[in-house]
């Protein structure tokens, strides 16, 4: 059972595990079995481990006895949402929107979406159906928001209401005359298919987004992010000269500076993100110090509040040092991912966890490979059961 905030605590104050371990003179396994509710710190230990924390003893003993069975409070982050009361409220579409992303971002859509879709149940389709709003403006907050749904039903690991919600999110973002949103709404039909192995849909996808944002003002982030999607396509099926143009493309399209009067509903893109997407790219193609840069810029960039961003970035250099055959370095990244996304509720970055367990599989006679599969299976079920749904 995960002691949570324990966790997240020894993350706040900026310590790995290994260095905690370090300055109690106590092996790295043993922080690792406290963390997990294995076993307890001896009571002379608790004064340091305290101190180390910047906690009291009484406020670690507190810490140390909240075991969760792979559940988190989600309510932080749901009390911060500005949700409308009644369906007249309308002012709030973009606030609730943009709470949501946060909440995404730094916890994982997964656990979020049926709060998602009862809020566009609840208060958006009515309006819909209702009719008095303005409808283009009431048909973009109705495509934003569903655009977002679609993204989280991804994360809850449902890629076939995903899909739903990204063609009905197309469907409104074209009735509201935004093609900016509408082009938007495209990478995420093209992600779900590079997620499912259809590099051709995923690039074709992207294209279809590029033809909506010809007839729309210039969407800086909407065309890098667009690029990006059709690299890894290329990627996938070993285009290299495809892939690197528009990896370039993307990275011309991020020097351009913002315009300012964007559709408000389309999602940013950044340089981590691009570098994010250059990993996965570089990866498949096989060029793994391209990889390997890639994914430490990310590291570098995303802070700490971003785990779910970071993870990723880690899982792909664990991948990466894997096929270079330093697998106690791949060993080491895949713990620091595994401890950073603790209190992530992400189905994509199970499937990656998944992923670096079989390529590890062959190595179990190796002491910190063998340590470390021990440590993930279990972790991993009980992510599987936060997120209702079946291990893999």
């Amino acid at each position: 059972m995960k002691r949570i905030r324990f966790v997240q605590r020894r993350r706040t104050v900026g310590l790995t595990q290994e260095v905690l371990a370090e300055q109690l003179h106590v092996d790295v396994s043993t922080v690792r079995r406290w963390e997990h509710g294995q076993s307890e710190p001896q009571p002379w230990q608790r004064s340091n481990l305290a101190m180390a924390l910047k906690v009291s003893v009484e406020a670690l003993n507190d810490l140390l006895s909240d075991r969760s069975e792979g559940r988190y409070s989600l309510t932080p982050f749901l009390q911060a949402l500005p949700l409308p009361q009644t369906s007249e409220q309308t002012d709030d579409d973009m606030a609730v929107m943009d709470a949501f992303r946060l909440a995404d971002r730094q916890a994982g859509g997964g656990q979020l979406y049926a709060t998602m879709t009862d809020y566009l149940k609840q208060t958006v389709a009515p309006r819909l159906l209702g009719g008095v709003e303005e409808d283009e403006k009431l048909f973009a907050a109705a495509a934003g928001l569903t655009q977002v749904a679609g993204w989280m039903a991804h994360e809850a690991g449902r890629d076939d209401a995903a899909n739903r919600h990204f063609h009905r999110a197309l469907r409104l973002a074209v009735a509201a005359g935004d093609t900016e949103l509408a082009a938007d709404v495209m990478i995420g039909l093209s992600h779900v298919a590079n997620q499912h192995g259809q590099p051709a849909a995923a690039v074709a996808y992207a294209r279809r987004g590029g033809v909506y944002l010809t007839v729309s003002r210039p969407n800086r982030d909407v065309e890098a992010r667009l690029h990006a999607m059709a690299a890894r396509g290329f990627a996938a099926i070993r285009q290299e000269k495809e892939c690197t143009a528009q990896l370039k493309s993307a990275e011309q399209a991020l020097k351009r500076e913002p315009d300012p009067n964007a559709s408000p509903w389309t999602s940013q893109f950044d340089h981590a993100a691009l570098a994010m997407e250059s990993a996965r790219c570089f990866r498949a193609l096989g060029q793994f110090e391209s990889a390997k840069r890639a994914a430490e810029t990310v590291l570098t960039v995303r802070p700490a509040d971003r785990p779910r961003s970071r993870g990723f970035a880690q899982l792909s250099l664990a991948s990466v040092l894997i096929a270079e055959g330093k697998i106690d370095e791949a060993c080491h990244a895949g713990r620091e991912a595994l401890d950073s996304t603790v209190s992530v509720s992400s189905s994509p970055l199970l499937h990656q966890f998944a992923r670096l367990g079989r390529q590890l599989d062959g190595h179990r006679r190796n002491h910190d490979v063998a340590a470390f599969l021990e440590l993930l299976q279990p972790e991993l079920a009980a992510r599987h059961q936060r997120l209702g749904i079946a291990s893999s």
